[in-house]
């Protein structure tokens, strides 16, 4: 079993080389509690879920992702800047590297999913929108041309001066765990508000393999205006 602090507040270095470049913004974050057991099942091999208080978490986290582009490159107008909504779980590997697992990805730009799909990434393919609206942001997430959407509206409230240690846990992620492989990043602290759900509708975590989750309410509802994250190449470091 690997020792660790139960968050990993401060990002562990720079990455270097810095391969890929891109901005988080309008960013939500819903997270509910899961048996540590239910989210192993669904980790690739090697993997642990990373576990605190006894509990690992599910997030649903909508965002729009900006200037998308390989290092040292121009951000390709239109194609560089999409609507993403994923789900993901936490993860250790026997390295003691805390990452991210996601489960599913749905963006709106059909580049990014080819691109995606190719790195092993699970990407598809969504009619998708995100409507700001003074204090409130609502997104919209619908996989392919038909059937249900997932619909998500928060209220954005104050500023969170100091974060609990949940709050570092589900945002203070420094890589992504890929098909057994690593991914580090790096990115500044997020800059996080409370947030409060206004409607919620969703079927995406259900789909990726945790049913009724989602029918609770969540452990946590935090809104971000955005960081800038940079990835170094797999398995660096």
């Amino acid at each position: 079993m690997v020792d660790l602090e139960s968050v990993t507040p401060e990002a562990p270095g720079r990455v270097r080389p810095q391969v890929l470049s891109q901005w988080w913004r309008r960013v939500t974050f819903v997270h509910w509690p899961v048996d540590p057991a239910a989210a192993e099942r669904l980790l690739p091999p090697g993997l642990k879920p990373d576990v605190v208080d006894g509990v690992t978490y599910v997030g649903l986290v909508a965002l729009r992702m900006e200037r998308v582009r390989p290092s040292g490159l121009p951000a390709v107008p239109y194609v560089s800047d999409f609507a993403e909504t994923n789900v993901r779980l936490y993860s250790v590997d026997d390295r003691g590297r805390r990452a991210v697992v996601f489960l599913s990805m749905d963006a709106e730009r059909l580049v990014a999913v080819a691109v995606g799909r190719a790195l092993g990434m699970p990407y598809r393919w969504s009619r998708m929108r995100i409507e700001p609206a003074g204090k409130t942001v609502s997104y919209l997430c619908q996989a392919g041309r038909t059937g249900r959407p997932s619909r998500l509206t928060v209220e954005i409230g104050d500023p969170i001066a100091d974060q609990t240690s949940h709050e570092r846990f589900v945002t203070a992620r420094w890589g992504m765990h890929n098909g057994g492989r690593y991914l580090p990043m790096e990115h500044p602290t997020w800059p996080l508000h409370r947030a409060r759900l206004v409607t919620f509708d969703d079927i995406l975590i259900a789909k990726a393999g945790l049913p009724n989750v989602a029918n609770g309410p969540p452990a946590s509802v935090l809104y971000s205006p955005g960081v800038h994250a940079r990835f170094g190449p797999r398995d660096a470091g």
